[in-house]
């Protein structure tokens, strides 16, 4: 897959690199030399990962104290009393300092003495050491009125909940999230009176409180898109050690869907999906599959799952089966069945734009056949009130070479907006044929055909093969994750999310270009998908990404409150 003369190149600049003498470089008195130590696991279930980090402001003290979770992972009752004895310890250091003796595996309950050598040869000793802290976040994640069925929105910066609803709450409960570990009183599950506001209290781990008010009313919103200002991690973990799913080696084609605050996983081999939670991580359970065949997973803008299977094309052409679900719980409903128009093989990549029950396009990029054949062609389903009213195919070869097979060559093409023959599609795939100094391209082909250069993202070591579109706020968005292909060289994954009301000039919102990943041993399978998903009640827009090949999974999440 990748060019030979790339790797020689490669491995030629470590070679000379490594057989250079090393430099001293001058430090300036003022500079801080110690910034960071960081604790790592060094066996269990989360071997290599790490534990704890203690981010240094002033490294004049004489003890250091690395602050470990009382729990990890954080939302789970999993103790780390056990490993305390038994860490690695890595230090960021400036360069010409120095500790003594090395930092290898220590016992954080112990306090260990070191020599601290700057520069200039003073030297002093230090206290490196370990100290379990209990959690002091006490944070509202989600707050629901079970009668009637009302979501809150939380504005976790105000401390509000408020309840968009002119229901009767005058007698109501409530099924409350709060930070891992957290207590909130009074009891929401016993029903109260929210038609005018009521007030909570949550208090973390470690005793801290933070008071919220419940109220009625309707949250005011910007006129378009996110509040930028309103963007948080959600959590970036690794799905292997976590949650069980396949590493890195295997052949899998991962898709993601988001409904009813469940983050939903399809590896595309034929497995049942699980799911997990949208905004913690937790592991939940597998879903409701009945009688579809995974391939790929997606989700509308309104709360809806798709579900479809891969169909081959030309004279072997098989059936396509879409199914949707509202429910990890409630058996998929067949939406439609047609034959794979098109001679190569479709289902990998399903893509949805708009509300599968007012009007929406659901998006099959094709798959190139491994040895045979590469394509450039796109199948797209015009939805209307729950209704498929047309197929159409699109042809790309005009302007691309094409892409290969699934799950690794493939391409994502995805709509930028419910009129593609007006405002064009995105496109972005890994060209295999490029050099090694040589980046790739995010593609917008407009609706006269025109193929415009958006941006360049990523290089030969990168997969920028995982886009989606959809509405939020008076506004159009598309997100680009970028796969790893060489996770052991260093080389992150990559995420941005674009505004795209206006599709031929869209304005980067978001981006993180160093994502945190768990898998730095080799390269395997590099497949991965991002999915955008609004909330139903049009306040907030998450967007979730998993690298299989880095065995990450996260998300994020921004809301259009206006503060």
């Amino acid at each position: 897959m990748k060019k030979i003369f790339i790797l020689i190149t490669t491995l030629a600049t470590l070679l000379l690199s490594s057989c250079q003498k090393p430099q001293f470089i001058e430090t300036t008195a003022d500079r801080q030399g110690l910034t960071s130590l960081t604790a790592i696991f060094t066996f269990g279930p989360y071997v290599d990962q790490e534990l704890a980090k203690l981010i240094i402001d002033d490294d004049s003290i004489d003890r250091f104290v690395i602050p470990i979770p009382y729990y990890y992972p954080i939302t789970s009752d999993n103790q780390t009393i056990g490993y305390m004895s038994s860490v690695r310890v890595q230090a960021e250091l400036q360069p010409n300092y120095k500790l003594s003796p090395a930092l290898t595996i220590l016992d954080l309950e112990l306090e260990n003495e070191f020599t601290y050598t700057d520069p200039h040869g003073n030297s002093r000793k230090i206290i490196i050491t370990g100290e379990r802290v209990k959690s002091s976040e006490c944070d509202v994640l989600s707050f629901t009125l079970n009668n009637p069925k009302v979501s809150g929105v939380v504005d976790k910066a105000n401390r509000t909940i408020i309840l968009p609803t002119k229901d009767d709450v005058s007698k109501s409960s409530a099924t409350v999230a709060v930070s891992a570990h957290a207590e909130i009183f009074p009891d929401p599950s016993r029903a109260r009176d929210y038609t005018k506001p009521v007030k909570f209290t949550v208090t973390a781990h470690d005793g801290t409180t933070a008071e919220y008010t419940v109220m009625t009313g309707d949250p005011e919103k910007i006129d378009m898109g996110i509040n930028v200002d309103s963007i948080e991690k959600l959590f970036n973990f690794d799905p292997v050690s976590r949650l069980g799913m396949p590493d890195y080696t295997a052949e899998v084609a991962v898709s993601l869907a988001s409904i009813e605050g469940k983050l939903v996983i399809c590896l595309g081999n034929g497995e049942t999906p699980v799911w997990i939670d949208g905004l913690t991580g937790d592991k939940g359970g597998a879903i409701k599959l009945g009688d579809a065949v995974p391939g790929s997973i997606t989700n509308d803008e309104a709360g809806n799952m798709l579900i479809t299977n891969v169909a081959q094309g030309g004279d072997n052409r098989e059936a396509v089966k879409l199914y949707r679900t509202s429910s990890v719980n409630t058996v998929p409903e067949l939406l439609y069945m047609f034959e794979n128009p098109i001679d190569v093989p479709i289902g990998h990549k399903m893509k949805v734009f708009g509300n599968i029950d007012t009007k929406a396009l659901v998006t099959y990029t094709a798959e190139g056949i491994a040895g045979v054949t590469s394509t450039a062609k796109v199948v797209y389903l015009m939805v209307e009130t729950g209704e498929v009213k047309d197929i159409r195919t699109v042809d790309l070869s005009g302007v691309t070479a094409g892409w290969g097979p699934a799950p690794v060559n493939t391409a994502t093409v995805v709509p930028a907006s419910l009129d593609p023959v007006q405002d064009g599609w995105y496109y972005d795939y890994y060209e295999g044929n490029v050099g090694a100094n040589d980046l790739y391209l995010l593609h917008h082909l407009n609706g006269n055909g025109k193929d415009d250069v958006i941006a360049e993202i990523g290089n030969w070591a990168n997969n920028p093969n995982c886009l989606d579109s959809k509405s939020f706020n008076n506004s159009r968005y598309m997100t680009l994750f970028v796969v790893s292909h060489f996770p052991q060289w260093g080389i992150a994954p990559m995420l941005y999310v674009y505004d795209i009301t206006d599709p031929s000039s869209p304005v980067l919102g978001f981006s993180n270009e160093q994502i945190s990943w768990y898998q730095k041993g080799a390269a395997g399978i590099a497949s991965g998908d991002v999915v955008l998903a609004p909330s139903t009640d049009g306040y907030k827009l998450y967007v979730y990404y998993y690298d299989h090949n880095a065995q990450v999974v996260g998300g994020y999440v921004g809301d259009c409150i206006k503060r």
